[in-house]
């Protein structure tokens, strides 16, 4: 699967919240400042031609809907960046944000309750 630009994923987020929308649907969800419209247009396009989006026609425009679900592309990149950057080990990187974010012990006991549930 291609991965997002940081723009087309602010968009991304966007459709999988509202479920549908046009393009002024969509900037309206945006934070300031508010990308122009003709920007928004291009970068929904990108994203139909790369298969995340597609869209129906509304009259003169389109409505724009997501094809794939945020938990796929989420578990996607998740995986990405534990093979790119923890050599596949998902204790490389649970034990690397331990590390870095002082995890403390309540904390880590709630993840392995967590944990333990999905057994």
């Amino acid at each position: 699967m291609k991965q997002l630009t940081k723009a087309e994923e602010d968009i991304m987020h966007v459709l999988w919240q509202l479920k549908k929308a046009n393009v002024k649907q969509i900037i309206e969800e945006l934070p300031e400042p508010k990308p122009a419209y003709n920007t928004v247009s291009t970068i929904v396009r990108i994203l139909e031609s790369k298969g995340f989006v597609d869209y129906e026609k509304k009259g003169k425009g389109h409505t724009y809907f997501p094809l794939l679900e945020k938990h796929e592309y989420s578990n996607q990149s998740i995986n990405k960046l534990v093979d790119n950057y923890f050599q596949g080990s998902f204790k490389s990187m649970v034990s690397f944000f331990m590390k870095k974010n002082d995890i403390n012990l309540n904390e880590l006991e709630s993840i392995l309750k967590e944990i333990n549930k999905k057994e």
